[in-house]
């Protein structure tokens, strides 16, 4: 079990030198016991406390990135089992599937719709992740051209190389090897050549094996070989058995009881029937990087959508970015609506503002991302806040007239808003659903 940050304090110097970066020693130690600080940073402890802290602190699931540039992504480095414990940070990485049996053009065409396909949900671009090559021929020579005719479609997509073949998985990594692609997969009989491969491009590996005892062994063996940075491909026969498989190797992490299974969990969804249920499992029960066939537009924003939600932190709401913004184009005489910079409140009233057809401004206010109800409840929404927003964002110099439209729940807070800004406040509804016909029969009059 992991230490507590006094447990650790007590095995530092105590010396307050601040030479680890920290202010103080136990600072340093709740570094430690968070998981996020370097225990070698510490200059003056022994080396038997090294040996203690350096087991006990170091993050339960390995960081493991893959690729190079701006969409090198990373997975791992979690701390919990589950979510409303604390958070999930790495979101599950999308793998669409190419086969070493196609056309170059066809993989160019799935490269490129690989590249540019994403989808825009509250704010965020969600996208995939990358492309896994298929070594379907058994060639090596086959497998190469393929990896070459990905890299000269998108050199920046990160890339996962499935060849059982050590043969193959070079000719792949003579393409790409310095974009640090990721291997799949060593086995008992071919770990060996390919944790050679790993160390020679300073590539991530995957690891296969049929059950977990034979898998475990496997990790000791590889890291024996100098190979650090790994992935756990449990290779389940169904679905059924992932589950127990994949939350057994979670568990073990992160009581670090078996530190051979502290690295991520590698899904190929492609050896299930139900490809579709293989991937919400897999998003769901701690697999890192998923491997799939080309995915419909429907199941692509469903499995977009679903990691969204699984990695998004429940102890911090969705919040758009405070500011003004213009829905359609208002002139002079437009109205401005206030709202707060909860998410889900813009997405809703942008919504409706576009289907009612009436150019007008949404002043954004930042509640820190809480709705209107609980802002005014707890007093983050305030006149104070309103005149300073109203100030910040030049909301005068948009408009002529010295009108501003509150949500039907700030209405509590319209004569303080009024006299801190000079605006004249009007009320609209609670619903958003009804602010069309607010404005058609309020604004107008």
């Amino acid at each position: 079990m992991p230490l507590k940050a006094l447990d650790i304090y007590k095995l530092l110097p105590k010396k307050n030198c601040k030479e680890c970066g920290d202010p103080t020693c136990l600072t340093f130690a709740m570094k430690l016991a968070s998981g996020k600080g370097d225990v070698t940073k510490c200059p003056y402890l022994d080396e038997d406390a090294k040996v203690v802290l350096g087991a006990s602190t170091r993050p339960p699931i390995q960081l493991v990135r893959v690729g190079v540039g701006e969409l090198r992504f990373g997975v791992g480095d979690e701390f919990v089992l589950f979510r409303h414990e604390k958070t999930f940070y790495h979101p599950t990485a999308l793998m669409i599937s190419v086969s070493d049996r196609w056309t170059a053009d066809e993989i160019r065409v799935q490269t490129r719709r690989v590249a540019s396909d994403h989808l825009v949900r509250v704010g965020a671009d969600l996208r995939l992740n990358g492309i896994a090559i298929r070594n379907d021929s058994g060639s090596p020579e086959a497998f190469g051209k393929a990896v070459a005719a990905v890299e000269e479609t998108a050199t920046h997509l990160p890339e996962v190389l499935m060849a059982t073949d050590p043969a193959a998985q070079e000719a792949g990594l003579a393409s790409c090897g310095h974009f640090r692609p990721l291997i799949h997969a060593a086995t008992m009989e071919t770990y060996p050549a390919m944790c050679g491969l790993a160390k020679k491009f300073g590539c991530p590996l995957v690891i296969s094996a049929p059950d977990l005892a034979t898998l475990s062994d496997l990790s000791k063996r590889c890291t024996a070989e100098g190979v650090a940075r790994l992935m756990l491909d449990v290779s389940p026969s169904s679905l059924a058995d992932y589950i127990p498989a994949a939350t057994l190797i979670r568990r073990l992490a992160i009581c670090r009881a078996q530190p051979e299974f502290g690295y991520p969990v590698f899904l190929d969804a492609t050896r299930y029937g139900n490809q579709d249920t293989a991937i919400a499992l897999g998003i769901l029960k701690y697999a890192s990087v998923i491997a799939t066939e080309t995915l419909p537009p429907a199941t692509l924003r469903a499995a977009l959508t679903l990691r969204q939600n699984i990695y998004t932190d429940p102890q911090k709401p969705i919040q758009m970015n405070p500011g003004l913004y213009p829905i359609g184009s208002p002139g002079k005489d437009a109205p401005v609506l206030m709202t707060v910079n909860f998410s889900l409140t813009f997405f809703t009233l942008q919504g409706y503002l576009e289907s009612a057809r009436v150019p007008c401004y949404m002043l954004i206010v930042d509640t820190e991302g809480l709705s209107v109800l609980t802002a005014v409840a707890s007093g983050k929404l305030n006149e104070t806040l309103v005149k300073e927003s109203l100030k910040r964002f030049d909301v005068g110099s948009s408009v002529t007239h010295r009108k501003l439209i509150i949500p039907g729940y700030a209405s509590p807070l319209s004569g303080r808003i009024e006299e801190e800004t000079g605006w004249k406040v009007l009320v609209g509804p609670r619903d958003a659903a009804e602010i069309g016909e607010y404005l058609a029969q309020e604004w107008k009059s």
